[in-house]
């Protein structure tokens, strides 16, 4: 039984059905995380009050977010992180079965009604939802008929909607060796029902089987990424990591900017020289060496950073940044990258450029050739980067021109 709490739950009034309209998606999202919130803040006193909670969100996805506008993928990702905030908690709530049993039932509704899939990650997740291996085998039990109906009907489009689900109970159940045999019935092969396989051949310890499996399920529109992820942990618990790295490393690992890319694989290779992993990023990207200005600077490869900046574009607002920050402590550096900066800008590189954009470098350029007393060069190669100015409406030589001796050539 769920014990009582004098907690009212405040987000289920704000996810009625529809609650949202066509246009409410920033809204949604915003409404996601607070009752996340929320639950998260009850489970710090009462987890199986806070998983009943959980349950109760999820029942409540679809119904209101039907006739959101999920269009933009912002949504969808704002419903896939309140999962993955929510399972653990309704995982691993200490409730008695007949509790547990009674959320099965209401999430296996809300699966069946569910018009988008947003409750795929909690079938995903099934058999550990279960909360025992023996109700995870009867869910299995229920299951893997259809299942098998959907992978050998002859006529095209079957489907399934609690594969997952099925897969996921067999593998809780340590039933391995007859998901194996399921898995072999679909074809082609589908990445997000091998990876159960996957686990199931590492539950039995047999990691170069596993890895081969893994290899085994690329395929058109397949995601290599998080299979090259799978197989280096493959490798990476069988204490393989220099071949870990050399084969899947620099593919399995990404990130929002350049400087995180390098950042994952050196946390995770912290064996690794970094200077090492950033030749080799390097080496992987031709074409894009400025990119990796920003993480040579991080790691104190000053001049190995003006040398790729000289070899293709960097954005002129990081090479501003870095001239101010290193004007003091490494003039040499400073004047490099505001002069690369200017170069860059003249070759009409750079987004939203501002007159403060185009001024910056120039008078870090002057201020960094002062101090290191270079002045009368500095200034030379200043015109000269000027007057070659290829930016949309010369717009280097409209904001810099005036700023120039009258005698400086344009």
């Amino acid at each position: 039984m769920i014990p009582p709490s004098k907690h009212k739950w405040v987000f289920p009034a704000r996810f009625r059905v529809r609650q949202f309209g066509w246009k409410a998606s920033r809204l949604a999202c915003q409404r996601l995380r607070e009752a996340v919130s929320e639950i998260k803040k009850v489970s710090r006193k009462d987890l199986v009050y806070a998983a009943d909670g959980a349950v109760r969100l999820m029942e409540k996805l679809w119904p209101a977010l039907e006739a959101v506008d999920g269009s933009s993928g912002a949504l969808g990702a704002a419903v896939y992180r309140t999962l993955q905030a929510l399972l653990p908690i309704l995982i691993d709530a200490p409730a008695d079965r007949k509790t547990r049993d009674r959320w099965l039932d209401r999430l296996w509704k809300a699966k069946e009604e569910d018009g988008v899939g947003y409750l795929d990650p909690v079938g995903d997740r099934w058999g550990e939802l279960c909360g025992s291996k023996d109700v995870a085998s009867t869910w299995a039990n229920q299951l893997i008929t259809l299942v098998r109906w959907a992978w050998t009907d002859p006529e095209p489009g079957s489907y399934f909607h609690g594969s997952t689900a099925c897969l996921s109970c067999l593998l809780t159940a340590g039933r391995y060796q007859e998901l194996l045999d399921l898995l072999e019935l679909d074809r082609p092969s589908f990445w997000p029902y091998r990876r159960f396989g996957v686990e199931a051949l590492l539950a039995l310890d047999k990691k170069d089987e596993a890895l081969a499996y893994a290899e085994a399920s690329r395929g058109l529109n397949m995601p290599d990424e998080e299979i090259d992820r799978t197989c280096e942990q493959i490798l990476l618990s069988a204490g393989r990591d220099e071949e870990a790295y050399q084969r899947y490393a620099l593919t399995a690992h990404g990130g929002n900017t350049y400087l995180a890319w390098f950042r994952e694989i050196a946390k995770q290779y912290p064996m690794k020289d970094k200077g090492e992993i950033l030749d080799d990023l390097i080496a992987s990207t031709p074409g894009k060496e400025g990119k990796w200005f920003a993480t040579a600077k991080q790691i104190g490869r000053y001049d190995l950073a003006l040398e790729l900046v000289s070899r293709s574009p960097c954005d002129p607002k990081t090479l501003n940044r870095a001239a101010r920050d290193y004007l003091e402590s490494n003039t040499r550096f400073a004047l490099g990258a505001a002069i690369a900066s200017l170069r860059w800008l003249a070759a009409d590189w750079g987004y939203d450029i501002t007159d403060e954009d185009v001024t910056t470098p120039f008078d870090l350029a002057l201020a960094a050739a002062e101090r290191l007393g270079l002045t009368e060069s500095v200034e030379e190669e200043l015109c000269h980067i000027i007057a070659a100015d290829q930016s949309q409406g010369k717009f280097v030589q409209q904001v810099l021109g005036p700023r120039l001796e009258p005698a400086a050539p344009l």
